[in-house]
């Protein structure tokens, strides 16, 4: 079964025209949003979209389905960047690390197998 990438990037969209809105004052200037985490959550009060700095010091972007499970992460932190896509079962599809090691590509095909780049 196919996930359906619309209610995600409707989900994105809404987080930007909400900080947008939010930080917009009367004026038409652009003021910050200063906030420890943001939480995007749907109709049923899902979370859809979340994004936080972790005790570690690194910043987390989480792209949810609509049963809540993860679907893409994106991180960054002192030491390079990630970025993974989970298939249907939350396993990583594409998995991509950059960092003081140097780049690394995952990726894993429906039957399983993966090749590293």
């Amino acid at each position: 079964m196919k996930s359906n990438p619309l209610p995600t990037l409707l989900s994105a969209a809404s987080l930007c025209i909400v900080l947008f809105v939010a930080a917009n004052s009367s004026d038409g200037h652009f003021n910050k949003v200063t906030v420890r985490e943001f939480e995007l959550v749907d109709g049923t009060n899902t979370s859809r979209v979340s994004i936080k700095v972790e005790d570690t010091g690194e910043v987390v972007f989480r792209l949810r389905d609509q049963k809540g499970a993860i679907r893409v992460k994106l991180d960054g932190h002192t030491d390079g960047s990630g970025l993974v896509l989970l298939d249907q079962d939350t396993n990583p599809g594409v998995h991509m690390l950059s960092g003081t090691n140097g780049v690394k590509l995952t990726l894993t095909g429906p039957d399983g197998n993966k090749r590293v780049y």
